[in-house]
């Protein structure tokens, strides 16, 4: 909980005004589209393991105590399994907002892309493109959410919910 504050912070901050600064510390490409997506991504999801640790009932820590485990064993069979359904639900949500980022990135920080092509084409006056374009992103959107939404369903996953 000591980071909360900074996580916070860091969460209530636009990712792109972190735009200037990836360009500085990593040039115009790939690796500043990367550092933006980071930017936006992580802290959410940070936030979002944080809510989901703290409401494990405890009395699965204390099964866990009375079969011997402690450490990485606590951790790979009691804390991730119970917290795995909400982290999938996280990283729902954090996908939605990295592919808004990266378009966005791409418009100012790449040479090529999705984003660049809209930005691109809205400097031709290509408004026809800049549709097509906007249709391919909101359809490759709605296939990562579909993704992540059938691996919510996985048995495996669905640890602690009925079935």
């Amino acid at each position: 909980m000591a980071l909360l504050p900074a996580v916070n912070f860091n969460r209530n901050l636009s990712p792109l005004a972190w735009i200037p600064f990836a360009i500085l510390w990593f040039q115009v490409g790939d690796k500043a589209a990367i550092f933006l997506i980071y930017m936006a991504s992580v802290f959410p999801l940070i936030l979002a393991t944080m809510s989901a640790v703290a409401t494990i009932p405890k009395v699965y820590f204390r099964v866990g105590q009375d079969f011997g485990m402690m450490g990485w064993e606590r951790l790979t069979r009691v804390t991730l399994p119970a917290i795995l359904p909400q982290l999938v639900t996280a990283l729902r949500v954090t996908a939605g907002i990295a592919w808004v980022v990266v378009v966005a990135a791409e418009m100012v920080g790449c040479q090529d892309g999705l984003g660049y092509g809209i930005y691109d084409a809205r400097n031709g006056l290509r408004t026809d493109t800049v549709v097509c374009y906007m249709i391919v992103i909101g359809l490759l959107g709605v296939g990562i959410d579909r993704l992540l939404a059938g691996l919510a369903k996985l048995p495996s996953l669905r640890w602690g919910y009925e079935r």
